[in-house]
């Protein structure tokens, strides 16, 4: 089957290429997916990079999330079938016409959801929900987020809203608060603007009731000047790859909590009915138009590179996918 792999870890727009790699065969309680699209998302590449929680053995086949059709049934799979449309996330190989997945991950996809939705709303909206359930907070409290616009930052701003919970995204060029607007997203604040700070805090009030930093560095201590009392700053990520900039003076005199969220172990921790509801959420919000994944672009897996050059560029207004 054809497949974007790579030999070594390193930057993903030269490592990466289109090739050649042997059809995999479901294991029991596995099945095989004819994909049709496949997202690249920020941690794919760091895998690539050899710099993620997850390393591969080499040659590996990039992606971790995907759409398509089952074609193949592995030993004592009874709850799917053959020609069902399905997504999967937190699995392996998905840049490739056939990906495998372990049927308990397997996620029915309703016609009503089309498949540039279906290939993206696993792994970086339930992430958001997961992460919207790990902060806490209910109708009527405020967060904070920086790097709002990427995939997490945009499903964390709809899914919030969805439940009653203010918002403030803040991004760091002006014209990302049009961007984050043409997509029903409110509250958006631009850190170039010399007064952001200030813009913050007067929406926020007596200070937000938890904040989530994907950015690391100076931001870190940005976020936690802006919590309450016994407020809480959620690492994400770090856009800069600096250590966390904290003041004593917040986390002590306001009883902060700082602590990490890494998506994969919060799911592997989630009790099964749990995470079928925060599903079944999703699935309704991407049906009624609560929750829109736009697609910037679409390559072919000879493509990759240059794919993941895209996917790199700054000021995307949505999700580079691949398809077969």
């Amino acid at each position: 089957m054809r497949a974007a792999l790579h030999e070594q870890f390193g930057d993903p727009t030269v490592v990466l290429h289109g090739g050649e790699a042997a059809t995999p065969e479901p294991g029991a309680g596995e099945v095989r997916i004819r994909t049709v699209l496949a997202p690249i998302h920020n941690h794919d590449l760091w895998t690539v990079r050899g710099q993620y929680g997850y390393k591969p053995e080499l040659p590996a086949i990039g992606g971790s999330e995907g759409t398509g059709v089952i074609d193949a049934l592995g030993e004592g799979v009874t709850s799917l079938q053959v020609g069902q449309r399905v997504s999967a996330a937190s699995v392996h190989g998905t840049w490739a016409e056939q990906f495998i997945a372990p049927a308990r991950m397997v996620i029915p996809m309703p016609d009503s959801i089309n498949d540039e939705t279906a290939a993206q709303l696993i792994a970086m909206p339930l992430s958001a929900l997961m992460l919207l359930e790990f902060l806490q907070v209910g109708a009527g409290q405020w967060i904070v987020q920086n790097a709002a616009n990427g995939a997490v930052g945009k499903a964390l701003a709809m899914l919030a809203k969805a439940r009653g919970v203010h918002c403030v995204n803040l991004v760091r060029r002006d014209a990302g608060v049009a961007e984050m607007a043409a997509l029903g997203i409110d509250n958006t604040i631009s850190t170039a603007q010399a007064d952001w700070l200030a813009q913050v805090q007067a929406r926020v009030g007596e200070g937000a009731a938890a904040a989530v930093d994907s950015v690391g560095g100076r931001a870190s201590g940005e976020l936690l000047g802006l919590l309450g009392e016994g407020g809480t700053l959620v690492s994400f990520g770090s856009m800069t790859g600096e250590p966390m900039q904290l003041g004593s003076g917040d986390v002590i005199f306001k009883q902060a909590v700082v602590k990490g969220f890494w998506g994969s172990k919060v799911s592997q921790n989630m009790a099964p009915e749990k995470k079928r509801a925060l599903v079944g959420e999703l699935l309704k919000l991407a049906a009624t138009g609560g929750l829109s994944l736009p697609v910037d672009a679409v390559f072919g897996l000879d493509q990759v590179a240059e794919a993941a050059k895209a996917s790199l560029e700054p000021g995307r207004n949505g999700k580079v996918l691949l398809r077969p």
